[in-house]
C-alpha cells in the first residue's frame, strides 16, 4: 500500500511540473507574439520610447516636405493620374502630421518646425529650402535638398511631371525606411501601427509612380 501511495505521489508531482513548465513556455510564446509587430521592442498602448519620439518628429518633417512638393503641382499641367496621386498624398499625410504632433504634445516633446510653418508664414520656397538645410533636415532618408526643391520649383512644364515623380519616389523610399526602423525599435502601439500603414501605402504609391514614369 505504501508503495502504491509513493508511486501516485511521484506521478502527481511530475504532472504538476509538466503543467508548470508548459505554462512558462506558453507565457514566453505570448511575449514573443506581442512584441512581433514592433520588432525587438515590446509594444505598449501607453508607454513610448526614444525611437517613437524620433519617428514622430522626423516623419512630421518628412511629410511636411512631401506636402510642399504637392503644393508645387498646383497650376501645373499634369496627367490626371499624377494629379490624383498628389491629392492622395495630401489627404493622407496632412492628418498623419496632426496625429504625430498630438503624440509629441502628449509626451511633452517639442513639435518640430517644418517647411510648412514657413510657407504658412508667407515665406517663399527659397526661404523654406534654406531653413530646411539650416536645420539639417536634408540628412533624413529621401529628403530633398534645397537645390532639389529649387530645381523642381523652377522646372519647365515639360520637365516638371517626371522630375516630381522621380523625386517623390525617392522621398517615399526614405519614408518607408524610417517607418521600418520604427517597427523594429518603437514601443508605442499606435506609432508602430502608423509605421505599418505608411509602409503599405507608400510602397503602393511607389509602384504607381514607377509605372507612370515607365509609361
Amino acid at each position: 500500500m505504501l508503495s502504491k501511495t509513493r508511486t501516485r505521489t511521484r506521478a502527481l508531482g511530475a504532472l504538476a511540473l509538466t503543467l508548470t513548465l508548459g505554462a512558462g513556455l506558453s507565457a514566453c510564446g505570448d511575449d514573443t507574439d506581442a512584441g512581433g509587430a514592433g520588432g525587438s521592442a515590446e509594444v505598449s498602448t501607453t508607454e513610448h520610447n526614444d525611437a517613437d519620439v524620433t519617428f514622430a518628429s522626423d516623419m512630421i518633417t518628412h511629410h511636411a516636405q512631401a506636402l510642399s512638393m504637392v503644393d508645387l503641382t498646383l497650376d501645373r499641367p499634369l496627367d490626371p493620374e499624377v494629379q490624383a496621386l498628389a491629392e492622395d498624398i495630401r489627404a493622407a499625410q496632412g492628418p498623419e502630421i496632426e496625429t504625430m504632433a498630438d503624440w509629441l504634445t502628449e509626451w511633452d516633446e517639442e513639435v518640430p518646425e517644418t517647411m510648412r510653418d514657413h510657407a504658412n508664414a508667407g515665406h517663399d520656397m527659397g526661404d523654406m529650402s534654406d531653413t530646411m538645410d539650416d536645420m539639417g533636415h536634408s540628412d533624413m532618408p529621401g529628403m530633398m535638398t534645397s537645390e532639389d526643391m529649387d530645381a523642381l520649383e523652377n522646372a519647365s512644364d515639360e520637365e516638371f511631371q517626371d522630375m516630381w515623380l522621380e523625386m517623390m519616389v525617392e522621398h517615399h523610399e526614405g519614408a518607408v525606411e524610417m517607418a521600418e526602423t520604427e517597427q523594429e525599435d518603437g514601443q508605442f502601439k499606435d506609432a508602430v501601427e502608423l509605421a505599418g500603414q505608411i509602409i503599405d501605402a507608400q510602397n503602393k504609391e511607389i509602384e504607381t509612380m514607377n509605372g507612370l514614369l515607365d509609361s
